[in-house]
């Protein structure tokens, strides 16, 4: 957008123009999705800042010849705590570099976007060449984005005399650029697209043209076309590596075990709350269950848990409803409750007051334990190796210690045990067969 200042400040823009700049190159990552982006000349590392939002980025790495400039403000691409506190699937490794965008470094070869904003009107015409030779024709990245100061606007903006900043050796004409980038595509295999950004006063657009040229270049043949121009020998490593920082990932599996755990438990004490409240009214239920026919039912609820497990397994997490959802955040209606010790052995001497939730109940409660897991069988197999966890003697559920013992009306040495199962919480009538209340 344009407009006209005022007290003779000129041309303004609105948004300013380096923020329409950035967010040209936001709309072609957002468009295209490349894995892997290289901004030349990163400076304060404003772009990068902006660009690490989207994780469809792996890779994402600025270059500047300017280091003390880059270390004034890297830290700012660092992860922030809930990126540890709630990492996503996308891998994302930062990479600063000092260095001249006129040499060569294996590490900026077969990048999917490299992206050059404001850069090149600051090199010599000899460094120009120079320029082209190592973007273009070693670097062979999929995409370039490359905008530069149109001379032809420079008449609208009052009082400027010569370029608009000191240190540029050159400011293009649209014709001079463009027969630039035609030269590029014809050495190197490329094609380009002429646009740009920061329009003209209303009836000077097409005259002058736009603030800031922009040439968008593909590689002919995009990922899939082949490039040797660069296949010169050896590998070169010019760039001095200023900071790498590589942000948490539910790829790498200590990170996956982690969130997992930390998921069966908040689940788990969840559903141990909800039980127990609903069973604080069912004091006859619980007197029941401590008879001999209460024991033997016990006993044999591991045969139900499993053949629940294969029938979630079976029917897919997608499939299934969350029954907190369903029941209005509720216990359902029909979880039965059982005292036993915190092993599910009939022999101990001695009982432990804790609620054993169901592995399948906790997997089709919650999305995020059902995703990270994949089936009940890996997910087993991760909390058999957590110390944090403690599974009942079959592997079969996750047994919560209670901690309000001052509240039991049982004053002996015996301490209670609570057994929760859910039948609710996958769908179909075949599932509701398998359970049998208590008589």
């Amino acid at each position: 957008m344009y407009c006209m200042g005022s007290c003779n400040r000129g041309v303004m823009f609105s948004p300013p123009l380096h923020r329409q700049r950035h967010q040209f190159v936001v709309d072609f990552v957002r468009r295209n999705k490349p894995r892997k982006v290289a901004d030349l000349g990163c400076g304060e590392c404003s772009l990068l800042k902006k660009l690490k939002f989207h994780r469809e980025i792996e890779l994402l790495v600025g270059v500047d010849i300017n280091g003390a400039r880059v270390k004034k403000k890297m830290h700012g691409l660092a992860p922030i705590p809930t990126d540890y506190l709630q990492p996503s699937y996308d891998q994302l490794c930062v990479e600063l570099y000092q260095g001249s965008v006129t040499q060569k470094d294996v590490r900026l070869r077969g990048f999917d976007l490299v992206t050059s904003i404001e850069l090149i009107e600051h090199l010599t015409p000899v460094d120009v060449e120079r320029f082209s030779e190592v973007v273009f024709g070693y670097m062979t990245p999929v995409a370039v984005v490359i905008s530069t100061p149109n001379s032809e606007f420079n008449p609208l903006f009052p009082g400027l005399a010569g370029f608009r900043h000191s240190d540029h050796k050159f400011e293009w004409t649209r014709t001079e650029f463009q027969s630039w980038a035609l030269k590029v595509c014809l050495d190197f295999g490329y094609e380009v697209e002429f646009t740009g950004v920061g329009k003209a006063p209303p009836g000077q657009q097409e005259r002058v043209g736009f603030c800031s040229q922009i040439g968008v270049f593909q590689r002919l043949g995009g990922r899939d076309g082949l490039n040797t121009f660069g296949d010169d020998g050896d590998d070169v490593f010019s760039y001095t590596l200023l900071y790498s920082i590589n942000y948490p990932s539910l790829r790498d599996n200590n990170i996956l075990r982690r969130v997992l755990v930390s998921e069966v438990v908040f689940w788990a004490e969840k559903l141990k709350k909800r039980c127990l409240e609903k069973t604080g009214e069912r004091d006859d239920t619980r007197r029941l269950c401590l008879t001999e026919g209460g024991m033997n039912e016990c006993l044999s609820m591991s045969e139900r848990r499993m053949e629940m497990e294969e029938k979630l397994t079976a029917a897919g997490a997608s499939e299934m409803k969350n029954p907190l959802e369903q029941l209005g955040g509720g216990v359902p209606e029909d979880v039965e409750v059982f005292w036993t010790n915190g092993r599910g052995q009939q022999d101990s001497c001695r009982l432990h007051r804790c609620v054993s939730v169901p592995l399948a109940v906790l997997w089709s409660c919650s999305p995020k334990i059902s995703a990270l897991s994949g089936t009940l069988g890996n997910l087993r197999c991760v909390l058999m190796e957590e110390s944090e966890v403690k599974l009942s003697q079959d592997g079969s559920a996750v047994l919560v210690q209670e901690q309000d013992l001052e509240e039991e009306e049982d004053h002996n040495d015996l301490e209670d045990s609570v057994y929760v199962e859910a039948s609710q919480c996958s769908r179909g009538a075949e599932q509701e067969e398998d359970w049998v209340s208590v008589a």
